[in-house]
C-alpha cells in the first residue's frame, strides 16, 4: 500500500530525498512572439543586404580604378630625342691592306742540284743581282751532244751545197741530167734546214744551261728563302726557291662603301695612319679604283700608293686610310640602341602627333657601334624613340615619358 509521502513526492526524486532548504525552481520561459521573430529576421537580412551592396559598390569601384589605370598603362612608355645633325665632310677610317709595288715568287727554269746560294731574307738586292746557282750535268751533256750533231749536220749541208753548185753548172752544158741536178739541190736544201734545226736545239739547251744561275728580276727585298745547298731543284713552280718584293713604293688596298663611291677622284691625297707608327700621318695618292661595286660587300676597291723610299713601312701591315668625303645630304648622328631591326630592314621609330609611334626606313652610313650616321630617313624636327621596345609596330599609342632625356650621342 503506498504510503502518503509517496504521494507527495515529486516524480523523478527518492521519496526519502527532500528538497534542499533555500534552493528555488527556475522560472519558466516564456515563448516569443511570432511579431518579435520576424523582426529579428528582417533586421538580420537588412545587414545582409546592406553588406553585400557595399561589397558590390567597393568591387565596383576598384574594378573601375583597375581598368584605368590599366588603360593608362597599356601604351608602352618611351622616351624620345631629336637627332643630332652630321658633318658637312665625313671623316670616313677604313682599314687598307698594305702591299709591296711588285710582288713575285721566284721558280727554278731547269732541274739540278743547288750549288750556293748568295742572299738570305732581308737583303735588298738590285735587278740582274746573281742570288743562286744550280748545278745542271744533264742539260751540260746534251747542250755538248746538241753542238756536235750541228757540227755534223753542217758538214753535212757543206757537202750537198757543193754538189748541187757543181751540179747546177753542169746541166747548163747538158753534161749531166736534169734530174740528177734536181736531186742534189733537193738534198742541199734539206741539209741546210738540218742546220737550222740543230742551231735551233743548241740555242735551246744553252738557255736552259743559263737557268743555272738565278737571277733577282727587279730591285727589291728577298722576304722568303725556301732553298739550301745540295737539295734537289725541280722544273716549274713545284717549290718556290725566293720572295723577292719590291718596297720602294707600296699599294694600299681599301674598300670604300658604295654610297661614298662618287666623293672620291683620282689623285686626291689621302691620309695614312699605323698602329707601330703612333702619332704619324703617312700620305699617299689614290692612283686608281676598280670602276666597279663590288655586288658581295657593295664596295669599291681604291688603291692608294704611297712613297716608302725610307723602309718606314712593311708590306702585309694594316693601315687606317682616313677619306674625306663631303656628304651627299644632310646626315643625322643617333644611338646604335635606337635601330630597330625587322625582316623588312632597319627601321627607327618615331613619335607623331604626340602619341602615336611611326616606324620609318633608314639607311645608315657610319657605324662605331655606339652611334650610328642615318643618310636617309630623317628630318631634323623628328622625335626619335630611344632604345624602343621590340614589340613596338606602327600606329601604337605610347606613352612620351617627359623629363628623361638619353645620354648625348657623340659623332661616330
Amino acid at each position: 500500500m503506498t504510503n502518503e509521502s509517496n504521494l507527495n513526492t515529486p516524480p523523478g526524486q527518492h521519496p526519502d530525498q527532500q528538497p534542499a532548504h533555500g534552493h528555488e525552481s527556475p522560472p519558466e520561459q516564456k515563448p516569443i512572439s511570432p511579431r518579435k521573430a520576424l523582426v529579428g529576421v528582417v533586421l538580420v537580412l537588412l545587414v545582409l543586404v546592406l553588406l553585400a551592396g557595399f561589397g558590390v559598390w567597393t568591387r565596383m569601384g576598384a574594378d573601375k580604378a583597375l581598368a584605368s589605370a590599366t588603360s593608362e598603362l597599356a601604351p608602352p612608355s618611351v622616351i624620345v630625342a631629336p637627332p643630332q645633325m652630321g658633318a658637312p665632310t665625313d671623316n670616313l677610317v677604313l682599314p687598307g691592306n698594305v702591299s709591296s709595288w711588285t710582288d713575285a715568287p721566284i721558280y727554278a727554269r731547269t732541274a739540278g742540284y743547288l750549288t750556293r746560294w748568295t742572299f738570305d731574307i732581308g737583303s735588298r738586292v738590285r735587278k740582274g743581282t746573281l742570288l743562286a746557282e744550280i748545278a745542271t750535268p744533264e742539260v751540260d751533256q746534251q747542250l755538248a751532244q746538241a753542238q756536235a750533231d750541228l757540227a755534223t749536220a753542217q758538214a753535212t749541208a757543206n757537202n750537198a751545197r757543193i754538189q748541187a753548185e757543181r751540179y747546177t753548172g753542169l746541166v747548163q752544158s747538158n753534161a749531166v741530167s736534169r734530174q740528177d741536178t734536181d736531186t742534189f739541190v733537193n738534198q742541199a736544201a734539206a741539209t741546210a734546214a738540218a742546220v737550222k734545226s740543230a742551231q735551233a736545239n743548241v740555242q735551246r739547251l744553252k738557255e736552259l744551261q743559263s737557268f743555272e744561275k738565278v737571277y733577282a728580276p727587279f730591285d727589291g727585298v728577298i722576304t722568303a728563302r725556301n732553298i739550301d745547298t745540295g737539295q734537289l731543284i725541280d722544273t716549274g713552280a713545284g717549290k718556290e726557291l725566293f720572295h723577292l718584293q719590291a718596297i720602294q713604293t707600296l699599294r694600299v688596298y681599301a674598300n670604300l662603301p658604295q654610297v661614298n663611291s662618287s666623293n672620291v677622284k683620282r689623285g686626291a691625297k689621302i691620309d695614312l695612319t699605323f698602329a707601330e707608327h703612333a702619332g704619324k700621318v703617312y700620305q699617299g695618292t689614290l692612283a686608281r679604283t676598280a670602276d666597279a661595286i663590288d655586288p658581295n660587300s657593295r664596295t669599291l676597291l681604291v688603291e692608294i700608293d704611297v712613297d716608302n723610299h725610307a723602309g718606314e713601312l712593311l708590306p702585309g701591315s694594316l693601315a687606317q686610310v682616313h677619306f674625306e668625303t663631303p656628304s651627299a645630304g644632310p646626315t643625322f648622328i643617333i644611338p646604335a640602341a635606337a635601330l630597330i631591326f625587322r625582316k623588312e630592314g632597319l627601321r627607327l621609330g618615331l613619335v607623331v602627333n604626340g602619341d602615336v609611334a611611326h616606324l620609318v626606313p633608314v639607311v645608315i652610313g657610319e657605324d662605331d657601334g655606339a652611334n650610328v650616321q642615318i643618310v636617309s630617313g630623317l628630318t631634323a624636327g623628328d622625335q626619335v624613340i630611344q632604345d624602343p621596345p621590340d614589340s613596338l609596330i606602327d600606329g601604337e599609342k605610347v606613352h612620351v615619358e617627359t623629363g628623361k632625356l638619353p645620354a648625348a650621342a657623340g659623332r661616330p
